[in-house]
């Protein structure tokens, strides 16, 4: 079998556009903002971008209304397209 070949890198997401929208909302708008930054440094599509629950849930721990200003993610793109976004180890 031949090995896959995969990519990894570290980015820190700015979550400032999140801000924009009604507090009752900003946790969403900040997952669609990660989706959005990911999509447009990888170059994939949104059917290929996969987000780690415990990405959601650090997203969502001081509720609804206060999402974090920005996040440091791990993103990893395989050779097919998929692309995991993860926290990173350290965290």
């Amino acid at each position: 079998m031949a090995e896959e070949k995969e990519t990894m890198v570290i980015y820190n997401v700015p979550l400032r556009k999140a801000k924009t929208v009604a507090y009752t909302h900003r946790a969403e708008k900040a997952v669609k903002v990660v989706r959005e930054y990911v999509m447009r440094h990888t170059k994939s599509t949104e059917d290929k971008v996969w987000i780690d629950t415990k990405v959601n849930e650090a997203l969502w721990s001081r509720s609804i209304q206060k999402p974090p200003t920005h996040i440091k993610l791990k993103v990893v793109t395989f050779e097919d397209g998929l692309v995991e976004v993860s926290l990173p180890e350290e965290q």
